[in-house]
């Protein structure tokens, strides 16, 4: 199934991506350095970034699809090369904002405090400040590969 009602499905389905991988990551940020958005987030991040991780292979697959109906081109090319990035980012993104909401649940700490003994609390900030950093890094990463290839696709589709 690569059309819906005669149109490519491709540009249907990158509306979800280009909204819930910026989204999701601009989420994860908020949680990282505002611990009010943390609290109010919860879950949701994760879930978020779990739907962007869902509709891109759908995504990327239909536009494979379309590459074959449009025939090749180097600005084709280009957005397909950038698109076969983002799931690089998407990925560890999904998978750090899990852990990062893992590490801030209280029924799921309470459960992991109760086997680590006290002297390794000291080594508990350290893993929670390098996994805010890795998250945030891989957020921006994925804010950025998702423009690349938002961008390259626009200039596949209006050159």
């Amino acid at each position: 199934m690569n059309t819906i009602n005669g149109l490519p499905l491709h540009p249907l389905l990158v509306h979800i991506v280009v909204v819930l991988v910026p989204l999701s990551a601009l989420m994860a940020i908020a949680a990282v350095c505002w611990p009010a958005a943390r609290a109010r987030l919860g879950i949701l991040t994760p879930l978020v970034a779990l739907v962007a991780l869902i509709a891109l292979p759908l995504t990327t697959s239909a536009g494979e699809s379309l590459e074959e109906q449009v025939g090749p081109s180097a600005a084709i090319e280009r957005h397909a090369g950038f698109g076969e990035q983002v799931i690089y980012w998407v990925g560890p993104l999904f998978a750090l904002a899990v852990v990062w909401w893992a590490l801030h649940n209280e029924r799921v700490t309470t459960a992991v405090h109760a086997r680590i003994p006290a002297s390794s609390k000291l080594s508990q900030r350290a893993v929670a400040v390098a996994l805010g950093v890795a998250l945030v890094v891989v957020a921006l990463g994925s804010l950025y590969i998702v423009f690349r290839t938002g961008e390259s696709g626009a200039r596949s589709v209006w050159s």
